[in-house]
């Protein structure tokens, strides 16, 4: 089983195969790294962990120590320091045998990998340039060849006419006779290259390819056998560290063990004892006699009563975030979906792309230019006309790139100049860009974080509260009378509200605002009394009562 003859033709993907082979290498190191980050991290944690527990000297507590269960939970503390040195040791054991290590021999298998690949590609180059002459000599031998036979005939032809002189005819044997020799040596040029390319060619099949593959598949096999190595020394750290780790627990049983309730409840009479009798019997108060009412010294005539009161924690009651859901759907054209600076950076993307197309059309048109030109100063090369409907076309392709350039650049200006004006409402409102999940409550958006995917989630207490509370704020928010109206828009363009909490407009459409754009990318909208919903800002044209007094503003 050999690369060389096996995989002959597969120098490709070998290739691909050998980085993949480091890139796994390079992916085990940073894993083994995360877990010595996490012992690090574990281990310092419990040791915060027992000194936080520790008595404090001179307090209470030291006095609480002389029972046997704090004895106990006191050896505990001490014994999770042992336990945390010895994750502090795993640490740094697969620091130092595995991700160093391993680091240095990924450096050194990356070089011996690309002066493998290096030497292949050399004899790549080198079977490909034998084949270029080859094919060069045999379209010269048959180049001679015919022009020998039209030479031939053209003396045969010569030698039959009777109108011809001899010296014509001779003039033209010899014209044949040089290119018969010429034909000859064409086709031993020809032959002999033939045979050095078919030595080439074993050589580079059967020595030189299979040597080179034979060195990728050692090179494979030993960083196979490295990180299997590795791994066995992954488990041996934690191996090693396992009898003192059961040395601690043993200890904390030992400990454990040790407590002796008796004793303790000993300790608590000798804590708390008083020393005094229990109190003797009441006499017998007979009140059918006249006699002088007297208060037993050992009555008891006081007695307390207390009142319960129950305390209701009064609960501040606000607007809950009403679009929790969030659906997936087709990205908006414009990014509105993205945070403001990641839109930012799509719509600069799209714009150089957009740049990048017209100027390669631009070229394109020009070279088309050039060739029209040419082709006007010598029509024998090409009819000029043939080329006006290609120029008309990529001239056509300029001018719509161009359209599609401004609205882009359109969205990218409406963004820049958005974002120095970010305050504490868009940092609050940061996770209302999502065209799946838009919001419209901003006094809540304080208590939230936003996940990866760009979801959000609530945080342990306030989940607690809308469970708490969903009812009301079920009817809270059925009860909740409708905004007024403070405008008017039109709509650019058509949006698919697809998603809770947005509604669909259709171009040129005309609706009422009832809630500005509070800077998240948003204006809510009613088309009537029982449509409303919001729509991206840059998707409308607003036209506000009060603040632009009848003006005309674009958002």
């Amino acid at each position: 089983m050999s690369w060389g003859t096996e995989l002959w033709d597969q120098f490709d993907n070998l290739e691909k195969h050998t980085q993949w082979g480091i890139d796994i290498l390079e992916k085990y190191i940073k894993f083994v790294k995360e877990r010595t980050e996490i012992e690090l991290s574990y281990a310092k944690q419990l040791r915060n962990l027992a000194k936080k527990y520790q008595p404090k000297k001179n307090s209470k507590e030291e006095e609480e120590y002389r029972y046997t269960a704090c004895k106990a939970f006191l050896s505990t503390l001490n014994e999770m320091n042992d336990y945390a040195g010895q994750h502090e040791v795993i640490s740094e054991n697969m620091t130092s045998h595995i991700t160093v290590e391993l680091a240095r021999y990924v450096q050194e298998l990356k070089q011996e990998r690309k002066s493998y690949f290096h030497d292949g590609r050399k004899a790549q180059q080198h079977i490909e340039i034998c084949w270029k002459q080859l094919e060069s000599s045999k379209r010269r031998f048959e180049r001679d060849c015919k022009e020998a036979d039209r030479a031939q005939q053209y003396f045969e032809k010569m030698d039959a006419d009777i109108n011809v002189t001899k010296a014509d005819v001779e003039k033209a044997r010899q014209q044949a006779q040089v290119r018969h020799q010429m034909a000859e040596d064409s086709r031993a040029d020809y032959s002999s290259i033939l045979q050095k390319f078919n030595h080439e060619q074993h050589e580079y099949y059967h020595t030189h390819i299979p040597n080179i593959f034979q060195k990728i598949q050692e090179m494979e096999e030993r960083r196979i056998v490295r990180i299997g190595e590795s791994m066995k020394t992954y488990a041996e750290v934690d191996r090693q560290v396992i009898p003192i780790i059961g040395k601690c627990l043993d200890e904390i049983v030992k400990a454990a063990e040790s407590i002796d309730q008796k004793n303790d409840s000993q300790l608590v009479i000798e804590a708390y004892k008083s020393g005094f009798e229990p109190p003797g019997d009441i006499e017998f108060e007979d009140y059918t006699q006249p006699m002088k009412r007297t208060v037993s010294d050992n009555s008891l005539s006081n007695s307390r009563e207390g009142k319960a009161e129950l305390k209701f924690g009064g609960k501040s009651k606000g607007k809950l975030w009403p679009f929790i859901k969030k659906n997936k759907g087709a990205t908006p054209e414009d990014f509105s979906n993205l945070p403001p600076e990641q839109r930012r950076k799509k719509l600069q993307q799209k714009v150089d792309e957009l740049n990048k197309e017209i100027q390669k059309e631009m070229d394109q048109r020009d070279a088309i230019t050039k060739m029209k030109d040419v082709y006007l100063k010598n029509p024998q090369m090409g009819d000029p006309a043939s080329l006006d409907h290609k120029l008309t076309e990529v001239s056509q392709n300029i001018e719509k790139l161009r359209l599609e350039a401004q609205k882009f650049e359109a969205w990218l200006a409406e963004v820049e100049g958005r974002l120095p004006a970010r305050s504490d409402q868009a940092r609050r409102q940061s996770g209302m860009y999502d065209a799946q999940n838009p919001a419209t409550v901003n006094n809540c958006a304080q208590d939230r974080e936003s996940s990866p995917d760009g979801s959000y989630t609530e945080e342990q207490s306030q989940e607690s509260e809308v469970k708490v509370l969903a009812t009301d704020f079920d009817d809270e928010f059925d009860d909740e009378e409708p905004l007024p109206a403070i405008g008017t828009c039109k709509a650019l363009y058509t949006f698919e509200g697809q998603n809770e909490g947005t509604i669909s407009v259709v171009e040129g459409e005309t609706l009422y605002v009832i809630e500005e754009d509070k800077g998240d990318g948003w204006t809510r909208i009613r088309r009537n009394e029982e449509e409303e919903g919001y729509v991206p800002t840059s998707y409308v044209e607003v036209y506000l009562d009060k603040n632009a007094k009848g003006a005309k503003t674009y958002i």
